[in-house]
């Protein structure tokens, strides 16, 4: 019996082999540039989170996509993404044909938010009292030690620690309805401080009502974590409606 390969069923073969490598990699880059857009996605959002709680994009400023891709250095997908998210979290509304307009700050809508950040809080101190493990408590603890030490930092460092604990905190929780719920009220919370704050001079006062709702979840004390997120809360609405009469 001739054992010997078809030249012709050989040549079919390498190609089918090298149809399937190609399709393989192509597939590959499809999946890694789709894995990429959400990264960038997540990056233009936090740039653009930050030049709006600066003020560096004004309440009331109109931009189109072209011209945030052009500032940030990110193609236009992931900050036309950025934008859809920013909307949910009411930093930005999007007007079709012109681009994103940062909201206003508005003391009434901000008292009205301080409403339902007031309950999230609670629920969220109470949890994370509740469900941190002791690791988590210990983590809790150095955080609000560094926290403490940043009151003569500038404040958008601070802000950004105080960020990231609020973010570990909502970890600690393990509730990620309430965590996401949340997101957009430390946001606006965030860009209404920034405004604020040069008057109020308060950040040590600030600093301190937030360190005992972190030291309180530590404890483990669910009680005292919700009542030390009650006081935190009294504080910032007394701070939010003394920037009607600037009575600071």
């Amino acid at each position: 019996m001739n054992m010997s390969k078809n030249p012709t069923t050989t040549a079919v073969a390498r190609r089918s082999k090298k149809a399937r490598g190609d399709a393989g990699t192509t597939a590959d880059g499809m999946h890694a540039r789709r894995a990429a857009v959400p990264a960038l996605a997540d990056q233009a959002r936090a740039q653009l989170e930050e030049l709006i709680v600066k003020l560096e994009l004004p309440p009331g400023s109109v931009w189109s996509e072209s011209q945030l891709s052009q500032r940030l250095g990110i193609g236009r997908t992931p900050v036309r993404e950025a934008l859809q998210r920013l909307q949910t979290e009411y930093l930005v509304k999007i007007v079709p044909r012109y681009g994103a307009q940062i909201t206003e700050i508005n003391v009434t809508q901000q008292l009205l938010l301080l409403e339902v950040r007031r309950v999230l809080e609670r629920l969220i101190a109470e949890n994370a009292a509740r469900r941190a493990t002791p690791e988590e408590g210990e983590q809790l603890l150095r955080m609000a030690n560094i926290l403490e030490a940043m009151v003569d930092a500038d404040v958008l460092r601070y802000l950004r620690y105080h960020y990231d604990i609020k973010k570990y905190i909502s970890a600690c929780a393990r509730n990620p309805f309430a965590a996401s719920a949340i997101a957009p009220a430390h946001a606006m919370s965030r860009r209404f401080y920034y405004l604020h704050y040069r008057r109020a001079h308060d950040l040590p006062v600030a600093t301190r009502h937030h360190a005992e709702v972190i030291r309180a979840i530590a404890s483990g004390d669910e009680a005292k974590a919700g009542a030390a997120s009650d006081r935190l809360m009294d504080y910032v609405e007394e701070l939010t409606r003394a920037t009607v009469t600037q009575k600071f």
